[in-house]
């Protein structure tokens, strides 16, 4: 690797590329598609951000204000690209940015698992001569691959500085933002061999001072981009350009193979050198038994009593542990018998106001209820979930179960990568639909929140479900779990034709099935139980507080004498279940929960019971997975999943109800 490294780099020291004169103000994100870029983008510069066609094309760039220190940038989000040789518009656009805009530098953000291909981006930035800092992104997804990157190594090799992130968790933004401001040119640059690298010095000589090293535009040049026509006729003379032609032609002829093909070549030879240096991949782990199970678990017949096995464990540890075990501890005891009695007794003692004293312990009070909820209900069963999902995630069958589900999501315009977010919703949708951005277009996104509002049930909702299941025949949890997925899949084949955008490919690694590591749990459970707390608490908050209004205003009873007469007309159910359903709105389980308790007590009959199940899991999310959408996709795409979901639970619901007392279907 060092002699790769003294013969194929040059030292770049004393370099200076010369600028515009508003160059400081603009910083570039340039990465290869789907790295997460734009989820960066949306981390670095918050809510405010402008979108709009760069000149001359129809392609969307994004832009947005950025303070580091005491400097305050322009962020541009470019579009992905595989190489600064634009082999499309979008690539063209990206390198015009970098070209015309001027950046002071580039934050280049690179897919931790395939570092390889991101390497070839990084070294032509590199020629550029342009200041940068490289971010290594989605490095949760290498380490699920057995994927370990040295990143000091790869610092020294290439003299810029490396950091870490995983965005949809937000780690490794705040150390991003410290190596922004301090970019560094790298330290060398690729050696083609005598005979180009003559002819690139050639070239050099004649172009103007501008954006990026001469170096890289003759580069361009001897590979043939025409794309680059456009700006060497607007800013070189004619007879120099026709000189520049001459010599790429001469150059061609002397060459024993395509300059393009010498420049691409070395390019890929250097940074998979780079890679093998720097990147360690752990071996599958088990043996036999292992790996033919992990074949097992990718077979269309033998996958599915795989799938049911692993179904069963996670519902026994998040079902049976978290959601019953461990919630009734956390709550009955914890909670029940110390934390809240303290607290109660504490703030009527300290704060003398009854409106505060209700506000905070009253019947829906922000510590009784909202905190009670989030912690003592939630979190529990949130937590053993994501400890599944982690040990899912290591140990690589996660990607089959995308290959297992992807005809199956063919159906409804996705692909089988949309089976991790509606998994997870499973566990908590507020987290299934920030996780999400996976999902490589807009338009897979939109689709995908609009079924994790529609019939995805969460887990705290789907436990109260099961409960009331559980007292009526199999015959009526068949009639659920049909009605959920005719449903799902109704909606999203619809939602598939309608949503504009084109469908993706399905390229998936599959890694090697191999034993979880124990500090991979531990560090990915830690960093979405923080998440949680940070994202989620606060929106459980503000749900209670807005019932605490309308609960002040005597709104609740004014809404369920609106609601009423849908309920009891087209649902066929008693005007009392109206208070669910708004209940089941501000906190998903507790809709569920006052149906629960209705059942019980003989209100509903087995048909009424399944009616009002499959009514309030088609019912729109909580509060809190709403604000969620509302933050991801946007006010506008938030209200029109409501305008659907609302109507179509009660639809559905009052079709169902039609069926099952027309044909006087028993349960």
């Amino acid at each position: 690797m060092e002699d790769v490294l003294k013969n194929c780099w040059r030292n770049r020291h004393g370099h200076e590329s010369t600028h515009k004169k508003n160059a400081l103000d603009k910083v570039a994100l340039v990465g290869n598609p789907n790295v997460g870029k734009s989820v960066i983008f949306g981390l670095l510069t918050g809510k405010y951000a402008t979108v709009s066609n760069y000149p001359g094309t129809t392609v969307e760039i994004t832009q947005g204000n950025i303070s580091l220190g005491n400097r305050k940038l322009l962020l541009i989000d470019t579009p992905g690209v595989n190489s600064l040789i634009p082999m499309s518009e979008d690539e063209k656009v990206t390198r015009d940015i970098i070209l015309d805009e001027a950046p002071s530098s580039i934050v280049h953000v690179a897919d931790a698992k395939n570092l390889k291909r991101s390497l070839l981006v990084t070294l032509q930035i590199a020629e550029m001569g342009l200041p940068m800092t490289l971010d290594l992104n989605m490095t949760d997804e290498a380490m699920d691959k057995g994927i370990n990157i040295d990143s000091a190594k790869l610092k020294e090799i290439l003299g810029i500085n490396v950091v870490t992130t995983i965005a949809p968790q937000k780690k490794g933004i705040g150390e991003l933002r410290q190596a922004m401001l301090s970019p560094e040119r790298s330290k060398a640059e690729l050696c083609y061999g005598p005979l180009i690298e003559e002819y690139i010095a050639k070239i050099t000589a004649m172009l103007p001072a501008c954006a990026i090293s001469g170096r890289s535009l003759a580069v361009m040049i001897l590979s043939g981009d025409e794309s680059l026509k456009e700006w060497l006729h607007a800013n070189i003379r004619d007879k120099d350009l026709v000189e520049i032609e001459r010599l790429r032609h001469e150059c061609e002829i002397k060459a024993p193979e395509a300059p393009a093909y010498t420049i691409n070549k070395t390019r890929i030879q250097l940074a998979e050198q780079i890679s093998s240096a720097v990147v360690t991949k752990a071996a599958p782990s088990g043996g036999k038994i292992i790996n033919f199970l992990g074949k097992a678990s990718m077979h269309p017949v033998y996958g599915i009593p795989v799938l049911l096995v692993v179904l069963y464990a996670v519902y026994e540890f998040v079902g049976v542990l978290g959601a019953g075990v461990l919630v009734d501890f956390v709550q009955n005891v914890i909670f029940a018998e110390y934390l809240n009695p303290a607290a109660t007794s504490l703030v009527k003692t300290v704060i003398p106001v009854p409106i505060i004293q209700e506000l905070l312990v009253g019947e829906y009070g922000l510590i009784t209820v909202a905190l009670t909820y989030a912690i003592a209900i939630i979190l529990p069963i949130t937590v053993t979930f994501f400890i599944a999902f982690a040990i899912l995630e290591d140990s690589g069958y996660l990607p089959r179960l995308a290959i297992m589900s992807n005809k199956a999501f063919n159906l409804i315009g996705l692909n089988g990568k949309a089976v991790l977010p509606m998994v997870l919703g499973l566990g908590c949708g507020t987290m299934a639909v920030m996780t999400s951005r996976i999902l490589e277009t807009k338009r897979d996104r939109i689709i995908t929140a609009f079924l994790l509002a529609l019939a995805i049930p969460c887990s705290a909702q789907l436990g109260v479900i099961l409960g009331i299941l559980g007292s009526l025949s199999f015959k009526a949890t068949i009639v659920w779990t049909l009605s959920i997925l005719i449903v799902l899949f109704v909606s999203g084949f619809l939602a598939s034709k309608l949503v504009p955008g084109e469908r993706t490919e399905f390229f998936l690694e599959i890694p090697p099935i191999r034993m979880p590591s124990m500090m991979n749990i531990l560090v990915k459970t830690v960093g979405r139980v923080e998440w949680y707390l940070k994202e989620a608490v606060p929106l459980f908050l503000l749900g209670t507080f807005i019932l605490f209004v309308l609960h002040k205003l005597n709104l609740i009873e004014v809404l369920e004498n609106m609601a009423s007469p849908i309920v009891v007309n087209l649902l066929g159910l008693p005007a009392a279940t109206t208070q669910s359903f708004i209940l089941g709105f501000l906190r998903r389980d507790y809709g569920a929960a006052g149906l629960f308790t209705m059942a019980q007590q003989g209100l509903l009959t087995p048909v009424q019971s399944v009616v009002s199940l499959v009514t309030i899991t088609l019912f729109i999310p909580c509060i809190a997975s709403f604000f969620m959408i509302l933050k991801e996709r946007g006010i506008k795409t938030t209200l029109w999943i409501v305008a659907i979901v609302f109507p179509t639970a009660f639809v559905f619901g009052g079709l169902l109800n039609w069926i099952l007392t027309s044909f006087n279907i028993t349960l």
